[in-house]
Order: structure tokens, then C-alpha cells, then sequence
């Protein structure tokens, strides 16, 4: 019994920390944006796409496709900031979650076009394709390096954000727009290259899904962004530190839903989030409006 919940742990952990890669770089673009990002499921899908598409023409060299693939997804976010998004800032969020579905349904129809409808088998990662034993049991070694990714890439998030210049202009430009513009800071191209970056983190999210999701599918997004929305609403609309403990909870509760009550897994994140809103409307790290 004790080995079964260790590996449950462990599988909650590898989802929760899978699901944080995705979901940081939405939150980070809402904290300083202001914007809900719909759309950034679909950044996840073509990173997933475009990495699986490089890494067919490198000879199945995986790291270069994860190197390449989410480059050329940031690429698309920043039109998508740059001609579409920037005109919608001032507007309330349902125009902006309504734009965002639009690049949703033309996205996944762009994914059909170029790479058809039916779903492509992910390929194995060398050096990556085993298991290892812990407590008596194999678990994959491709899940043991997720636990290890989002750990150091909240590690960089936080260090990026607290302990540099460009940081603390992001946080001065989040905070009062109209301040950081009178102090000089050119806020449109600030938010241009933030949510370049934040495109950057789902595609990368989903670059590393390629070998964890076992299929690529068009539509692929819908799911995980879903997942990343109740992240960012138990955590915290805006906190990276309220999505990482989010995504730790969500993973957890999922894993051991899937091994004990398979049919009320899903009820249990929504019962979770639905007493967090009723609670702490703000979420765990938010703040009160």
C-alpha cells in the first residue's frame, strides 16, 4: 500500500509540474498584461507541432527540436500581440477572451491543414525512454525529469522577476503603466516582449509534451488550458508563486482521484476550485480587489 502511494505522489507531482510549465506563462502574461489568454493552449499545440516537426528533419534529435520549436511559436505570439491584442488592452476581458477563442478555432484548424487531421504517435527521447525503480515499483524517467524542469523554471521566473533590472521594470510597468511610461519605459514594446515570453513558456510546455502525451492531436490545447485556468484561479490571477502551488494541488488531487474514484477525478479539481472562489474569491495568493 505504501509503494502505491508513493507512486501516486509521484504521478501527481510529474502532472502538476507539467501542468505549471503551461500554465506560467499564462499567468505571467495576465499578471502583467491584464489579459486572459485563451489562445495560450493553442501556443502549447503548435510548440508541441513545431518541435515534433524539427525534430523529424534534425534526425530525431529531441533537444534541438525543443531549442527550435518554441522560437518559431513565439514568432506567431508576437503578431498575435503585436496586430490583435494590443487593440483590446483597454477593453473589458470578455473582448479579450472572445478575440483569444478566435485564435483558438483558427489555430486548430491551421494544425489540420498543415498536419492533418488524425493524431501523430510522439517518438521516445533517448537516454530518456526507461524507468527506474523506486520503491519497488518502475516509474518513467522521462516523468522525473518534468518534476525537475518546473521546479528550476519557477527558480529562473522568480529570479528573472526579483533580482534583475528588466524585472523590476516588468513589476513597475504591471503595477502603474501610466508611471513606468513617464519614467521613459516604452510600456508597448515591455508588453510586446512579455508576452512573447510567456508564448515562449507554453510552447515550450508543450514541446516537452511530445514525448509525455503519447499523441499529438489538433485541439490538444483545449485541455491543458483548462487545467492551467483552474491553476491560475486557485493560485491566484496574476501570482506565479499561486500557480505553482496550484498546479502541485491539482496534480496531487488528480493523481490520486484517477487511483481511487476514476470517475470523480475531474469533480474533485472543480469542487476544489468552486470552494476556493466561494472562500477566497482572490485565490490563495491573489489580491482583494
Amino acid at each position: 500500500m505504501l509503494e502505491s502511494l508513493i507512486h501516486v505522489c509521484l504521478a501527481g507531482l510529474s502532472k502538476g509540474m507539467f501542468i505549471w510549465l503551461v500554465a506560467s506563462g499564462l499567468t505571467l502574461i495576465f499578471g502583467v498584461l491584464g489579459v486572459l489568454n485563451f489562445a495560450h493552449g493553442s501556443f502549447y499545440m503548435l510548440g508541441a507541432y513545431f518541435c515534433y516537426t524539427l525534430l523529424s528533419m534534425f534526425s530525431d534529435n529531441f533537444w534541438l527540436g525543443l531549442a527550435l520549436g518554441p522560437l518559431c511559436v513565439c514568432a506567431v505570439g508576437f503578431v498575435v500581440e503585436r496586430f490583435f491584442l494590443r487593440y483590446v488592452y483597454h477593453l473589458h476581458l470578455p473582448y479579450q477572451l472572445l478575440l483569444t477563442f478566435a485564435f483558438v478555432i483558427i489555430f486548430d484548424n491551421l494544425v489540420k491543414i498543415l498536419w492533418g487531421g488524425g493524431s501523430i504517435g510522439s517518438p521516445t527521447v533517448t537516454g530518456m525512454a526507461g524507468s527506474v525503480s523506486i520503491a519497488g515499483r518502475l516509474f518513467p524517467t522521462y516523468s522525473l525529469f518534468i518534476m525537475a524542469v518546473g521546479p528550476l523554471v519557477a527558480l529562473g521566473l522568480w529570479l528573472m522577476l526579483e533580482k534583475t533590472w528588466a524585472g523590476r521594470i516588468i513589476r513597475a510597468a504591471s503595477s502603474d503603466r501610466e508611471m513606468a511610461s513617464a519614467l521613459g519605459v516604452r510600456v508597448p514594446a515591455l508588453y510586446t516582449g512579455v508576452f512573447v515570453f510567456g508564448t515562449w513558456l507554453g510552447a515550450m510546455g508543450g514541446g516537452l509534451a511530445v514525448p509525455y502525451v503519447g499523441l499529438l492531436t489538433p485541439g490538444m490545447g483545449e485541455g491543458i488550458i483548462i487545467d492551467a485556468f483552474v491553476v491560475a484561479v486557485i493560485g491566484g490571477l496574476g501570482s506565479l508563486k499561486g500557480a505553482f502551488l496550484g498546479a502541485l494541488i491539482i496534480g496531487l488531487l488528480s493523481s490520486f482521484g484517477t487511483r481511487f474514484i476514476p470517475s470523480f477525478d475531474m469533480f474533485l479539481i472543480f469542487i476544489l476550485m468552486a470552494g476556493v472562489l466561494l472562500w477566497r474569491p482572490q485565490g490563495f495568493f491573489g489580491e482583494a480587489s
